[in-house]
């Protein structure tokens, strides 16, 4: 049975819990900064971001006292939804294309947020390294879990990796410039790691 679990996807800073009010103004604020990122890149004015949350700007300074934290909340945020649709996944059938249906989320993910993430800059603790060390753990692990159960069920070659899934979804997320390219690819990918004929009886 694939792993189901893993270490939890960092976020900011561990707080004391927020009130309902707070917790909701903080959910509107990374809401917010989602669209106007997504709209207007990682450099839109914070200004803008409250006023899409219709909060005001002490509101979101006392949420977010830099842009650094607000982006990292914004890219964790994408990081779990990415990791919450593995979990939901590996309990889907069949399990290639379970694996697949995800690795479309994650080239996605990655042609996407990859200037978000860029932007994400280092503080004097040396954070920034912890949290994407986290992120990918995560990422792998999804993936692990989704290729082995897609295995174990003879829909993928067994000689096939994570690292080397992994590095083959990069280089799509990468290299794609449109989403109809990065579907023909994916598929490319998937006839390219059946299990051959051979193999597939011997499984069964």
């Amino acid at each position: 049975m694939p792993p189901q679990s893993a270490e939890p996807v960092p976020g900011p800073a561990p707080q004391r819990p927020r009130r309902a009010d707070a917790q909701r103004n903080y959910d509107l604020l990374v809401a917010a900064a989602r669209d106007v990122f997504h709209d207007h890149g990682v450099d839109a004015p914070l200004d803008d971001i409250a006023r899409r949350a219709g909060v005001g700007n002490a509101t979101m300074y006392r949420h977010f006292p830099t842009r650094r934290e607000l982006i990292i909340a914004v890219y964790s945020g994408e990081v779990a939804e990415l990791w919450a649709r593995s979990q939901s996944l590996l309990a889907e059938d069949p399990p290639g294309d379970a694996l697949f249906d995800w690795l479309h989320d994650f080239i996605a993910h990655v042609a996407a947020k990859r200037e978000l993430a860029l932007s994400i800059t280092d503080d004097p603790a040396g954070r920034r390294s912890a949290l994407f060390d986290r992120w990918h753990h995560s990422m792998r692990t999804a993936a692990s879990a989704l290729l082995t159960r897609a295995q174990n069920a003879g829909a993928v070659r067994a000689d096939l990796n994570v690292s080397e899934l992994l590095a083959l979804a990069n280089g799509i997320a990468l290299t794609t410039t449109d989403a109809a390219q990065a579907r023909r690819l994916v598929l490319l990918l998937r006839q390219g790691t059946d299990v051959p004929p051979e193999s597939a009886d011997s499984v069964r």
